[in-house]
């Protein structure tokens, strides 16, 4: 990456406090990511994993009271340089013993009011959303077309109704909905979950952010809109070289849309890199969970003789009693004896394969 990175997470932790368990859940336990400027980098894992967590720490999506943030979220546009999560350790005190958080003092009011006084001027401006659930996501009393006309003019500067109307126009041909001037003044409810979608999309663009954060963005839709919201995110993708964060499960999704791939388990990066050396063909030093995730991806042959799924044995991490070692131990059917010791004592590091591939297993070292 020659230029600064556009986003640059460092050591993001998020956790929430469980009073049933009186303990923390580690959703997003120090994790490391950065995007270059065009790029779409693609996060994938199960569910629980700390995808969606991870995107919404980003932009301060998450609640004052209960959740605790700390590390770096370091953002960079043409307009400004800052560090999304600034000055918020001032309002936290955390009691930690090796290295676990085991209590937390919080000014949650003076949180949150730092939080909106950082980010005020980069949700819907410089960073844009598209949330999973795009009918939950859009105001159910207002019209699509008044709703993208609206992202326009806060993220646009654009004072005129005429023009932020035909920019919204403009924007709804983008995501190819049919009849645009008519579905402008369609309210949410009379839409299929498809074209809420794109008017999700469109609403998300019109701002013109410097970053896009795509949280799952076909989830929920049938097969066949599935594949049409995909083809509509190439082809935007090329033509506007938009820098995006890309969250989903969907292997093919994540493997079509990339350009780089991360893969998270248990509130962790486990493997991350160019997409073809993640998720292309052939074994290159891939992590075993990100093997066990390609493996459960059904093959046409499988397809085509209806023959059984491989799933990856075992239940997902809870990641409030995390154990020692490798986070994926318990589930791991590639560990040997020569590396069982450190896979149960010790959590290894992001070790370089190849160049810009890095695996966190003990079975990579010194590759």
């Amino acid at each position: 990456m020659t230029q600064p990175p556009v986003l640059q997470i460092e050591n993001l932790r998020t956790y929430f406090y469980s009073r049933s368990k009186a303990a923390f859940i580690r959703s997003v336990d120090g994790v490391d990511l950065e995007i270059g400027s065009g790029e779409t980098l693609g996060v994938v894992g199960e569910s629980g994993s700390g995808k969606s967590i991870t995107a919404l720490s980003v932009l301060g999506l998450v609640s004052g009271a209960p959740g605790v943030i700390t590390g770096k979220v370091g953002f960079r546009s043409p307009r400004m340089q800052k560090n999304l999560l600034q000055d918020l350790a001032e309002f936290v005190s955390l009691d930690e013993r090796d290295g676990r958080i085991m209590g937390v003092q919080k000014e949650g009011p003076a949180w949150q009011r730092q939080v909106e006084r950082v980010l005020s001027k980069v949700r819907g401006r410089e960073i844009s959303m598209i949330f999973q659930d795009p009918k939950a996501s859009l105001n159910p009393f207002l019209p699509i077309g008044e709703q993208i006309a609206e992202a326009v003019r806060i993220g646009c500067g654009v004072r005129s109704k005429g023009e932020a109307r035909e920019r919204a126009l403009h924007w709804l041909e983008q995501v190819r909905i049919d009849s645009p001037r008519l579905r402008y003044d369609n309210h949410p409810y009379g839409l299929s979950g498809g074209m809420c979608q794109r008017a999700m999309i469109a609403m998300a663009l019109a701002a013109e952010p410097t970053l896009l954060i795509a949280d799952e963005p076909t989830t929920g839709l049938d097969a066949t809109i599935q594949a049409r919201i995909v083809d509509l995110l190439a082809e935007l993708r090329s033509s506007l070289a938009i820098t995006t964060l890309l969250i989903s499960h969907d292997i093919e999704v994540i493997r079509r849309l990339s350009d780089r791939v991360a893969v998270m388990y248990g509130g962790r990066v486990m493997e991350s890199g160019p997409a073809k050396a993640v998720l292309g063909e052939g074994d290159d030093g891939r992590h075993p969970y990100t093997e066990a995730l390609l493996a459960s991806v059904p093959s046409e042959v499988q397809i085509r003789e209806k023959g059984a799924l491989q799933a990856i044995e075992g239940e997902v991490l809870d990641t409030i009693n995390i154990p020692r070692g490798c986070r994926f131990q318990g589930r791991c059917r590639s560990m040997t004896e020569g590396v069982r010791g450190r896979c149960l004592e010790e959590e290894p590091e992001l070790f370089e394969v190849t160049p810009g591939h890095r695996v966190r297993c003990w079975l990579r070292e010194g590759r």
